[in-house]
C-alpha cells in the first residue's frame, strides 16, 4: 500500500509549528506562559556557554521576546515548577512529567555503576551515606562542600573525589535532587524535600513511561523514525521505540508516511493518521529574523536539520584548505521556513557592547536591505537579552556566502 506523502514544504511547516517557531513570537515569557512554553518543547537544554546568553535562555527568548534569565531560575528554584535531569543532556524538565522519570533514575543507577566501575572513580558508592547525612544535616549543597579532605583523581575534567562522583550518582539515581545553579555549580538536596510526594511516590510501569515518552515525543516532532523518537528523551532504547511503532500500527495510530527532503528524496517516518490535515492547518511561518541557539530542539539533530533545510550546521566548519570558514560558536539564522545564515558574535558585557565579527548568508540568499534591518532589529532585542546596550558590526562583516 503507498503510504501518504508530506511534501518537504508541508513538513517544514508542521515541524516548525510544532517546535513554535510559525507563529509570530509573543507572550509575557514568565510565569504560567512560560511554564506552558516549556511544556510544549518537552524540556529545555542547559549550556554554560555564554558568548551571548546561554543556550537555555537564548531557546527560550527566541519564542518569547520578552523572556529575561530570572524568569527561568524563578520557575525552576523559587516555583519549583521544573526539575533538572537528563534528556539527551542536562535539561530542565516540567515537574508534571517527574514520575516518567523513575525509569531514567532506574536505567541511569545501572548504567553509571557500569561505566563508572571501568572508569575507576574507586571509593565513590563507600561514600553515599556519607554524603546523604551531610545533606541532610546540612541543607543544599554543592561539591565542594564535600570531600573537602579527598584527593582529586588525574582526568581532567573526569578528575572527580569520591565525594563528588557520590553527588553525581545520587542525582542521577533520583535521591538527590538539583535545587539551582550558581553560574553552573549544582547544589542538592535530597530528594523528598523537593519533590511533592504526588510526583515523587508515582511509579509508573516500565510499558506506561515508554508509551508515554513516545506518544509525547511524537506530539513533539509532527513526524519521525522509531530512532528519532527514542532520541528525543534518550531513555526509551532504539528497540523499544521501534517496537512501541510496531505496536501501535496495529491500532492505526501512528501510521507510516514518507516525508520529502529538501533535495526531493523521501523517507520514511512514523506520524499521526490526521499528518497531512495537520500540516495544512499549520500556520505558515512568521517572517521575523530569528537567532536561534546550536541547541535548539528544533536544530539538535544536524543530520535531520539537513534533510528538512538543507541547512549543514557543525560547531567548526573548515573549508578545503583546512582553515575555519565560521567561528567555532556561530549562531543559525531563521526567517520564515528557511535557515538564511549564520551569525558569529559576542557579548563584551565590560564594554557594554554586543560585537558581530561574521554573518555569512546561505548559499542563494540575498542579503537585502529588508533582511538587513530584521536583522539589526533581532540583535536590538538579543543586545537587552545579553545585558549590553549597543551593537557593532566589525568591518568585513557580511561575509560571502
Amino acid at each position: 500500500m503507498t503510504c501518504p506523502k508530506l511534501d518537504n514544504a508541508a513538513a517544514r511547516r508542521l515541524f516548525l509549528d510544532r517546535h513554535l517557531l510559525a507563529s509570530a513570537p509573543a507572550g509575557p515569557g514568565k510565569g504560567a506562559d512560560l511554564d506552558q512554553l516549556i511544556q510544549q518543547l518537552g524540556f529545555v537544554q542547559l549550556d554554560s556557554i555564554n558568548t551571548v546568553a546561554r543556550a537555555h535562555d537564548l531557546i527560550l527568548f527566541s519564542r518569547r521576546p520578552a523572556y529575561r534569565p530570572n524568569n527561568l531560575k524563578r520557575l525552576y528554584e523559587k516555583d519549583r515548577r521544573l526539575f533538572e535531569h537528563w534528556t539527551h543532556d542536562a535539561a530542565v524538565i516540567p515537574i508534571a512529567y517527574y514520575p516518567h522519570w523513575q525509569l531514567r533514575f532506574e536505567r541511569d543507577a545501572e548504567k553509571l555503576r557500569k561505566q563508572w566501575k571501568i572508569w575507576r572513580r574507586d571509593g565513590y558508592e563507600n561514600q553515599f551515606q556519607p554524603v546523604l547525612k551531610h545533606v541532610r544535616d546540612h541543607g543544599p549543597v554543592c561539591s565542594s562542600d564535600v570531600g573537602q579532605d579527598e584527593k582529586k583523581t588525574s582526568g581532567g575534567w573526569w578528575g572527580w573525589h569520591p565525594s563528588k562522583t557520590a553527588l553525581e550518582y545520587l542525582w542521577r539515581s533520583g535521591a538527590l535532587t538539583v535545587v539551582g545553579r550558581t553560574g553552573f555549580r549544582k547544589f542538592y538536596d535530597l530528594t523528598e524535600r523537593v519533590i511533592d510526594a504526588v510526583n515523587r511516590t508515582a511509579r509508573p510501569d516500565p510499558e506506561e513511561t515508554i508509551d508515554w515518552l513516545c506518544n509525547a515525543a511524537m506530539d513533539r516532532l509532527g513526524f519521525a523514525t522509531s530512532g528519532e523518537l527514542a532520541a528525543f528523551w534518550d531513555t526509551a532504547s532504539p528497540a523499544e521505540a521501534k517496537q512501541w511503532c510496531a505496536d501501535r500500527m496495529a491500532t492505526g495510530d501512528p501510521i507510516k508516511i514518507a516525508v520529502e527532503s529538501v533535495e526531493g528524496a523521501s523517507r520514511r517516518c512514523f506520524a499521526r493518521p490526521d499528518v497531512i490535515a495537520q500540516a495544512d492547518a499549520a500556520p505558515e511561518p512568521n517572517g521575523r529574523l530569528r537567532v536561534l541557539s546550536p541547541f535548539d530542539p528544533a536544530l539538535r539533530d544536524r543530520k535531520r536539520a539537513e534533510r528538512l533545510f538543507g541547512f549543514h550546521y557543525r560547531i567548526e566548519v573548515f573549508t578545503p584548505a583546512d582553515k575555519r570558514q565560521y567561528g567555532y560558536y556561530v549562531f543559525p539564522l531563521l526567517e520564515r521556513d528557511k535557515l538564511v545564515g549564520r551569525i558569529d558574535m559576542k557579548a563584551f558585557r565590560e564594554r557594554d557592547v554586543l560585537v558581530v565579527t561574521g554573518l555569512w548568508p546561505e548559499h542563494g540568499v540575498k542579503w537585502s536591505k529588508g533582511r538587513q534591518n530584521r536583522l539589526e532589529a533581532e540583535l536590538t532585542q538579543i543586545s537587552r537579552l545579553a545585558g549590553v546596550s549597543r551593537v557593532e558590526l566589525c568591518d568585513g562583516w557580511l561575509r560571502a556566502a
